[in-house]
């Protein structure tokens, strides 16, 4: 699953071109998780999300029962009617004492995200589960000649780009291929040995020999690896103060032989959270769960409790 990440980044080489549904035109109604979720988050929810220490008028947008009055009797959103709807109102308010988001936050809505909210509220205003909570839905691939799209990656591909009226642009080279591979999968690029052997090997299955010489290097790992230890705030030292060295090591290696070893997402990330927890728990494991002190850490004994609880 881990390698899933690179071989989606390799393949696309980037994010498809948008959809007439994604582009949030005319033609399709605005969608929560795509569209509205984003406005809300950065504009809405430091006041009225899931923080009920900062929630304020006891009102919540988070929430399709909250935001529709179901459990607080007032409805903030009426679906299918903006007009009525008091969001719509004070987010069009000229009063700066109606109007919301507050002036003195400082974070404004573009005339566009007011016009994306209004057609999604008068649309029936639906709310979506986070999309890591919806279950993985299996797409048709669009049907193409094989020569035109030879993987089913190229079918999306090529739909979209029809779709979108854009030309297909001819097939890179073989030494821009092995060169990009190897950027995208090692962060190192191409040997001028490694290009001459690919450009001499004509027989089929040319490239996937290649990419499964890349996965198969420990320098995947080491690359790819590197996005999860920064996410996780690896460092050798311990950063406060005279900023020591600490022996971190192992677990960078441990995450490291994981990503080389395509470990399961949900297996990894257990592993990262409590390792040593596990039944029969090995000492790598143990060292997997090295993630909970990759953070800054300090044996200064002035050091204060809760600033170091909310750090854990």
């Amino acid at each position: 699953m881990l390698i899933l990440f690179a071989a989606l980044s390799l393949a696309t080489g980037g994010k498809l071109p948008a959809t007439a549904e994604e582009t949030g035109s005319d033609s399709a109604a605005p969608t929560f998780n795509r569209d509205i979720r984003p406005i809300l988050s950065n504009h809405c929810y430091a006041c009225h999300g899931p923080d009920s220490a900062a929630r304020k008028a006891g009102l919540r947008l988070d929430h399709f029962d909250h935001a529709t009055g179901a459990d607080s009797g007032f409805a903030a959103i009426v679906p299918g009617d903006s007009a009525v709807s008091e969001v719509w109102h004070r987010i069009t308010s000229d009063d700066p004492d109606d109007q919301m988001p507050p002036p003195e936050i400082h974070k404004p809505l573009s005339s566009e995200q007011k016009e994306t909210l209004r057609r999604w509220i008068d649309a029936g205003a639906q709310y979506e589960a986070h999309w890591s909570f919806q279950p993985a839905a299996e797409h048709v691939v669009p049907s193409m000649a094989k020569t035109d799209a030879p993987s089913a990656i190229d079918a999306f591909l090529r739909k979209s780009l029809s779709d979108h009226n854009l030309p297909w642009r001819p097939a890179a080279g073989k030494e821009v291929l092995i060169r990009r591979a190897t950027l995208d999968l090692t962060g190192l690029p191409p040997t001028i040995d490694e290009i001459d052997a690919f450009l001499a090997d004509d027989q089929p299955g040319s490239w996937e020999r290649v990419l499964d010489r890349l996965l198969a290097s420990r320098r995947f790992g080491e690359h790819w690896g590197r996005t999860w230890l920064d996410a996780a705030r690896y460092a050798d030292t311990h950063g406060l103060h005279l900023d020591n060295y600490r022996e971190m090591w192992p677990y960078r290696d441990r995450v490291i032989e994981l990503f080389n070893a395509n470990t399961p997402y949900d297996e990894f990330v257990i592993g990262q959270l409590a390792g040593d927890l596990l039944p029969d728990s090995t000492l790598q494991d143990q060292v997997s769960s090295g993630f909970v002190r990759a953070h800054p850490t300090t044996s200064e004994g002035g050091s204060i409790n809760d600033e170091y609880r909310m750090i854990y």
